[in-house]
Formats: C-alpha cells, structure tokens, sequence
C-alpha cells in the first residue's frame, strides 16, 4: 500500500502529459519514467522524451527529440509556458550550470548540437531544470522541471529510433 499514494499522485501527473504528447508527437508509446514520458512515430520517424512543467498551466513542454532521417540526435526542445517579450534572454538553468537558449516567441533550443550534449550530461546529474526569462506582459517567469526518469526517457527516445532510418 506504500506505492498506491505516489502512484496515484504520478498517474494525476502524466495523465496531462499523455494527452499532450501522445497525439502532437508520437503514436507509440516507450515508456513512463518518473516525470517523463518517451513516444516514437515511426511514420516521420521521431522520437521524443518529454516532460510537462511543475506547477504551471499553459502548453509548456521539456523535450529532447531524435529525427534519424535528418542525422539530429539528442536536440533539446523548450516550449514556454508563456509568450516570451521579444529580445528577452532565455536562460537554463541545470542544477548549478546554466546555458543560454536561443528562442522564439514561444520556444527556445540550444544554439547547437554542443550545447544539446551538454544540457543533456547535466540533466543526467542534476534532480531539477528550470528555464527561465520574461513574459509578454514585462514580468520574469519560470517553468521548472523534475529530472527523475528524465535520463532513462532520453535513452528510451533514442533507442526507439535507433533502427528507424
């Protein structure tokens, strides 16, 4: 009975999660690793692992995406949770590192597959993310993330689309 409370309490998590990924980015399901969730579509093919904001509403999203026609591995994704004031620097924040992020309106990556490797090797150390930057409407905000099961989904991603071409 000791797992019937956290189970319960990560089920109301990913529930939001899976309506979120699963039909806007992939058709098979990897797996559900603590907070994050791994999703194949063969048909374009991509793999994703993905992971929602705690505590915020709104459509944001973590992901670290594979695309094997496109020779793109391991490339970190940020939907913000919020429209982001144009000019204003994103920054992530990976336990006691940070990385600038290069965004959109709405989005934000890494600058480059270097920077992609190296959030992705702190993210396997670290127990929380945050990016952080200023909304639309002047104020700072942050989405958080929690990193457990977040290694685990990257390499589920991966070797998901490992064999795909």
């Amino acid at each position: 009975m000791r797992f019937a409370r956290p189970m319960a309490r990560l089920s109301l998590f990913l529930l939001p999660l899976l309506a979120i990924a699963a039909p806007a980015f992939a058709k098979d399901s990897l797996g559900i690793f603590e907070y994050w969730g791994a999703f194949r579509d063969p048909a374009a093919p991509r793999c994703y692992a993905i992971s929602l904001p705690v505590g915020t509403r709104g459509n944001g999203f973590a992901a670290v995406g594979t695309w094997p026609r496109r020779h793109i591995r391991g490339q970190v994704h940020f939907r913000l949770s919020r429209t982001r004031a144009e000019g204003a620097p994103v920054i992530l924040s990976v336990g006691e590192r940070r990385f600038p992020l290069v965004a959109g309106k709405g989005d934000a990556w890494a600058p480059g597959p270097r920077a992609d490797a190296a959030i992705i090797a702190a993210m396997r150390s670290a127990s929380s993310m945050s990016v952080q930057t200023q909304g639309a409407n002047g104020r700072a905000f942050a989405d958080a993330y929690r990193l457990r099961g977040a290694a685990t989904a990257i390499d589920a991603a991966a070797l998901g689309c490992a064999r795909l071409r």
